[in-house]
């Protein structure tokens, strides 16, 4: 458990727009700065970070927070593991108070997976450095290639043991489960079978043997997963072995060298993509550190938009061999219709980046690869222009092949440069190019239409189950519950006049703060929040308040759980000022601050007033249902319940005709 003091000068030193900036680029607007969300990859920034108010909030999604809350979310972690996060940043040394055996054994199991990870990095780097076998065939492999010592301790990289129980034994021995040892797919568990309620194993043993280990991190620089290379020359053996998707590592979402390469792809403002883990190692060798891989995978939607968060320019430098030309193919429509600025580069004779890094010196590598990028698509059109320039045929076929890339294009400026510049190269009329576009444009538009036509169906229908009328009394009161949440985060600490009875029925007035009013309020008359999450944040009021504290706004702008912070900062944050220039006029606004009780029997009577109008609604359904003798009482509930009613309505302000 990390002390009170410790979590405010974490939070205190977490700056959030140096916390975000090391994750998506951001620029300058106003005050604030701007860039594209990380939670719902968007083309068009809506992403706003304030550094006066330490917060930030998407336009797009509603996602909102403060620092902790982004590490959260965005690398997955618990609160105290986010809170560990940018102390390690910071420099911040974090001494936690000792935990119990039964909060020991609650711990998250992404923490316990994530530990077993760290201690794997840690035990593979150990067997490579201090090991007769690791020196001789891990090292030794590493330093034939020419890699210096500062590259394989930069990336961890280790090796495992023939014995394929070593690492298993060893991290049983240190004191790891293994559950955790399997879940994160470092061990192998064979045999299981269930004793009692838990499941044991006959034997276990390790994933990886004989391999040098490459640990691939995610973008905070946690270790999540592991590719290991053989060694060995059999053909029966596969060259990689790469880890299974788990509960802290999705393939699909991870780029090798993404935490080590943002900062620089953010400040050279374009990021190099390659295929391999030992094409990145090379370049960073060569000096080159904006450079990802996409993880023994094909590219996927959501690699591309971790790029996009830092940089629009990417330069594809996969193999030039067919394996190496397919991957390209694959990937390049994909970076187009995500709005990326696509060059391509080719090494000569097949090399690939790694095996040129090693023909050249660190300086021709930097000037090849400077010089030697091309636009993909004017490279395409070059090369298509060439190979069919004496054929018609195969010349119209070619190109449909370039306009379906051009079409994939996002922005419609870049679009009609590409239309005029690929014209020009395939000798065509550029009227006849952009048709074609069009043409692609519109079926694909189409298609999209017709998905939100499905999806605006489906809303629709389960709007009609509601109903119009419910749907719109639920609004209403969920208003009023946001309002009261509001003047409490704001105003909860500012004392009230409130009149009460004595037991002789005298009225005296007394002093309580809002806080205690509202909630007094609404417990008297017994009255939840139809909202989870305004209920969820009522009984933080409560707890607190039977603490003998008073929470106001910043306690809730920066909670650990991400949906009170997000209410907190989209709902109750007071952003306007009032301005005096109308007193010249003889017009005086009325601060809010000055009439916060009368604003709170407002919302606390036309919540009542709403909540009583459903329950006689529910009482009058249940008459057709009863007995005679039921009927009398139900109406008597009922007529009770409509004085009431006009009690309410009449400090309200209401006229009720009938």
């Amino acid at each position: 458990m990390i002390p009170r003091d410790t979590v405010d000068k974490i939070i205190e030193a977490a700056r959030v727009e140096e916390v975000i900036g090391e994750f998506i680029t951001l620029k300058k607007r106003g005050a604030n700065l701007l860039g594209l969300c990380p939670f719902h990859g968007e083309k068009t920034p809506s992403f706003t970070v304030s550094p006066v108010k330490g917060i930030y909030k998407c336009f797009g999604c509603g996602k909102a927070g403060h620092s902790v809350n982004f590490v959260m979310e965005h690398l997955s972690l618990s609160y105290p593991e986010a809170l560990k996060w940018l102390a390690g940043k910071y420099g911040i040394e974090v001494i936690e108070k000792e935990i119990t055996p039964e909060e020991k054994e609650r711990l998250d199991e992404r923490e316990s997976m994530l530990i077993v990870m760290q201690y794997a990095a840690r035990y593979f780097v150990d067997n490579m450095n201090n090991t007769d076998e690791g020196r001789s065939i891990g090292l030794g492999y590493f330093i034939e290639r020419g890699l210096r010592p500062d590259i394989i301790q930069k990336f961890q990289i280790g090796y495992s043991l023939e014995d394929r129980r070593a690492f298993t034994n060893d991290a049983i021995k240190a004191g790891y489960s293994p559950k955790y040892l399997a879940k994160t797919g470092m061990s192998i568990l064979s045999n299981t079978y269930v004793e009692g309620n838990e499941i044991q194993q006959a034997d276990v043993f390790d994933r990886y043997a004989g391999r040098v280990m490459f640990p691939i991190t995610d973008e905070g620089g946690r270790v999540v997963a592991f590719g290991g290379r053989t060694l060995s020359s059999e053909k029966k053996v596969a060259k990689y072995i790469n880890s299974p998707e788990t509960d802290i590592y999705h393939k699909s979402k991870v780029l090798y060298g993404l935490s080590l390469a943002k900062k620089s792809i953010q400040q050279k403002n374009v990021c190099y993509l390659v295929e391999g883990y030992m094409d990145v190692i090379a370049m960073h060798q060569a000096g080159i550190e904006n450079v990802v891989a996409s993880s023994g995978t094909s590219l996927t939607i959501e690699q591309i938009k971790a790029i996009h968060r830092f940089t629009t320019n990417i330069v594809v430098l996969y193999d030039g061999d067919e394996a190496g030309q397919k991957a390209s193919e694959r990937a390049i429509p994909l970076l187009l219709e995500e709005g990326m600025n696509v060059k391509l580069l080719m090494f000569p004779d097949n090399h690939d980046p790694d095996s040129y890094s090693r023909l050249v010196t660190a300086e021709e590598f930097a000037v090849y690869l400077e010089k030697n990028a091309q636009d993909f698509l004017i490279y395409k059109a070059r090369k298509l222009s060439a190979e069919t320039k004496n054929d018609p045929i195969k010349k119209a076929t070619v190109i449909k092949d370039l306009v379906s890339n051009i079409a994939l294009i996002p922005d419609t400026i870049i679009r009609s440069v590409y239309v005029k510049e690929c014209s020009n190269i395939m000798e065509m009329e550029e009227q006849i190019l952009q048709t074609e576009v069009n043409k692609l444009r519109r079926k694909a538009g189409d298609k999209n239409k017709r998905a939100e036509e499905l999806e605006a169906e489906a809303q629709h229908a389960v709007e009609a189950l509601i109903g119009p009328e419910e749907k719109e009394k639920k609004d209403t009161i969920r208003f009023e519950e946001r309002e009261l949440l509001r003047l409490m985060m704001n105003y909860g600490n500012i004392l009230i006049k409130v009149d009460g009875e004595n037991e002789d029925k005298t009225i005296h007035s007394f002093e309580m703060t809002l806080d205690e009013f509202i909630i007094m309020e609404l417990c008297r008359d017994e009255i939840d929040f139809e909202d989870p999450i305004h209920q969820l944040i009522m009984d933080e009021f409560m707890h607190e308040l039977s603490n003998e504290r008073l929470p106001l706004l910043n306690y809730f702008v920066q909670h650990q759980n991400p949906d009170i912070s997000t209410f907190a900062i989209s709902n109750a944050q007071i952003n306007y000022t009032l301005s005096d220039k109308w007193g010249r006029f003889g017009v005086f606004v009325i601060d809010e601050m000055n009439e916060v009780k009368r604003s709170a029997e407002h919302f606390l009577f036309s919540l009542k007033d709403k909540k009583l109008n459903t329950f006689i609604l529910g009482l009058k359904e249940g008459l057709k249902n009863q007995e005679h003798d039921d009927i009398i009482k139900t109406q008597e509930k009922i007529m009770n319940l409509e004085l009431n009613k006009k009690r309410i309505n009449k400090l309200l302000g209401r006229i009720i005709i009938k």
